[in-house]
């Protein structure tokens, strides 16, 4: 009858490691490990997708924010599997540069930013506030002395920017057809915003101001000692009023839900508030040709004037 072996505390060690390095090996076959099977009652729910929702600087990005966020809030409350965010500009270069890049999937610029935005791939889903309130305006001091647009020649002039429609195009073609040469007659500066356009003439650092009908009942009532000391002395014919745009990418369920509630704003629950906040009267049904009178407005104040991307 045979013994059984006896196996050494050094070899019962080394046979130990060499049955670790075997199980070890034996779990690098590449078989993922087993994970339970995870059930659910509903499927998980997909995060909504997020549109960025570019306006164009009509104020600073502060009270931009005070005036436009309650509108997004407002659409967020009611659109399924869409987010939008809204995104201010330090300036209309800034926003126009945005534009020719593609980057915000929403837009509401004015109606030559909009003619820009249709050319780098963006459409037209409605109008914002009453086409009659787009209209230049020249603001001047009540105690100054420009009665005339003659009494203009040699002074400053102050608008937003060079492609501001409304506020500084449609004002300079006024004074163009009033009979002063806006590229030698007067000194034309651009300072950033509407408000600081209007504060211009406020501190005496501008005889008079572009802007438009909007940006002037804002600063009326938040900055009435200002404002009592400023009048409305010309003001223009009016043309198209803002777009509101959609990038060609957008899926059109998202572009339709965005448009609908826009033209249901002014009947929704809150909505005459928010549009208040915006100093507009309502959203109206508008399509990319609804603009092509501006493009017929623009084209001749480049014959007439001077080229509206370059500053004179």
């Amino acid at each position: 009858m045979s013994r059984p072996a006896v196996v050494s505390p050094g070899r019962r060690a080394a046979l130990a490691a060499l049955a670790g390095v075997a199980l070890a090996l034996a779990g690098c076959d590449g078989a993922p490990p087993e994970r339970e099977l995870q059930y659910r009652a509903t499927p998980p729910v997909a995060a909504p997708a997020a549109y960025r929702f570019a306006v164009h600087p009509l104020h600073n990005p502060k009270l931009l924010s005070a005036a436009y966020q309650p509108l997004l809030d407002h659409l967020n409350g009611r659109l399924d599997g869409v987010r939008l965010e809204l995104e201010a500009s330090r300036d209309y270069a800034a926003y126009e540069a945005k534009i020719r890049a593609r980057g915000p999937e929403f837009l509401l610029p004015n109606p030559w930013q909009a003619i820009q935005a249709n050319a780098a791939g963006y459409r037209v889903i409605a109008m914002a506030g009453d086409a009659a309130d787009f209209r230049g305006l020249i603001i001047v001091r009540k105690d100054g002395p420009v009665v005339s647009p003659a009494d203009l020649r040699g002074q400053t002039v102050a608008y937003p920017s060079p492609t501001a429609l409304a506020a500084c195009v449609m004002p300079q073609y006024f004074l163009h057809r009033a009979g002063l040469d806006i590229n030698r007659d007067i000194r034309n500066t651009y300072v950033g915003s509407q408000q600081s356009a209007i504060m211009n003439v406020h501190l005496g650092r501008a005889a008079a101001a572009g802007t438009w009908p909007a940006a002037w009942r804002l600063f009326q009532r938040d900055h009435p000692q200002e404002a009592a000391g400023l009048k409305v002395q010309w003001e223009t014919p009016p043309l198209m009023n803002n777009a509101v745009m959609v990038r060609d990418d957008v899926p059109p369920a998202g572009a339709d839900a965005v448009r609908r509630l826009l033209l249901e704003l002014a009947d929704a629950p809150g909505g005459p508030a928010i549009l208040a906040g915006m100093a507009t009267a309502r959203f109206h049904a508008a399509d990319d040709a609804s603009y092509d009178k501006v493009r017929d407005y623009i084209a001749a104040f480049e014959r007439e004037v001077r080229p509206v991307e370059v500053q004179p």
